[in-house]
């Protein structure tokens, strides 16, 4: 009975997985049709290079990506193994599929070139962020990376980097400066939501309070402001004086009344205040997998 419960959860597991990148790949996708490809914008990876070709050669976007990725699907397989290239393989194929099924019944969201570089680099910002929350990939330079890191031992930054650079420069020569630019900016804008969606908006703060007066204002966070309290024990790196060091996490609502009672209770306390991106636990959150 117990293989039975892991087992379906397995599958659970693996079916949300295919609906999330699903989800993510339609998105990406949608982006670019209404966005992207009529206003002559190429942002960079694979899918941009398709773009450019498209107005080259009139290759049809969507398959001309799933093209472009074979060489790397092949790489990959060599130098990566089979598991990384199935998972860049489910989410390169959704997103060709739904690339050449939408293209014609979706049409231009806009002609200002300012609105779709933003506005397309914050939908295909959400759509690749949940790809890759759901553990897939659309290939491209992101698998590219992973194989120049294995092979030459460059970074995967640097290698999404140089590989999106280059599409850039190509998009240069063929659409202009001015969309290129604009294509860069898209890319920049989609960067920033992926890592919103990776990493959460940062709505928390982190906070950490040295002090010589850690029971005092420990009582007051807990009843003033409702937020768990760790305790942890500390000593000055010159002086080796002890400390009390207070750790907790609050809401931005809530910053403005803690500097208040560090203020009341110790005004020349040590006070460091920082985002915390992701929090999960007692008085937030549940920690899940996704």
């Amino acid at each position: 009975m117990k293989k039975v419960r892991v087992d379906k959860k397995n599958l659970k597991t693996v079916l949300i997985d295919f609906f999330g990148i699903m989800a993510g790949a339609v998105i990406l996708a949608v982006g670019y049709n209404i966005f992207m490809v009529p206003n002559m914008l190429a942002p960079g990876g694979i899918s941009g290079l398709a773009v450019v070709l498209h107005y080259l050669i009139s290759s049809p976007i969507g398959i001309t990506v799933i093209v472009l990725n074979i060489p790397l699907f092949i790489a990959g397989y060599m130098v990566l193994g089979p598991r990384v290239v199935m998972q860049s393989l489910l989410g390169t194929v959704l997103f060709s599929l739904a690339l050449e099924i939408s293209a014609p019944l979706l049409p231009p969201a806009t002609n200002d070139l300012l609105l779709a570089a933003v506005y397309g680099g914050i939908v295909m910002g959400v759509g690749s962020g949940l790809v890759f929350r759901y553990r897939g990939s659309t290939g491209g330079t992101s698998l590219l990376s992973l194989i120049l890191a294995k092979k030459w031992g460059i970074s995967p930054g640097q290698a999404m980097l140089m590989g999106d650079l280059i599409v850039l420069a190509l998009a240069v020569f063929v659409f202009g400066g001015e969309a290129a630019m604009y294509a860069a900016l898209s890319l920049f804008v989609s960067v920033k939501v992926i890592d919103a969606i990776l990493e959460g908006l940062g709505l928390a703060k982190s906070v950490i309070i040295i002090t010589r007066n850690g029971e005092e204002i420990n009582e007051k966070l807990l009843y003033e402001l409702g937020r768990g309290v760790t305790w942890l024990e500390g000593s000055g790196g010159y002086t080796r004086e002890s400390r009390e060091v207070l750790l907790c996490v609050i809401t931005r609502q809530q910053i403005a009344r803690l500097k208040e009672i560090i203020h009341e209770v110790d005004p020349g306390a040590f006070v460091i205040i920082g985002n915390a991106t992701e929090v999960h636990g007692e008085g937030f959150k549940k920690l899940q997998q996704h």
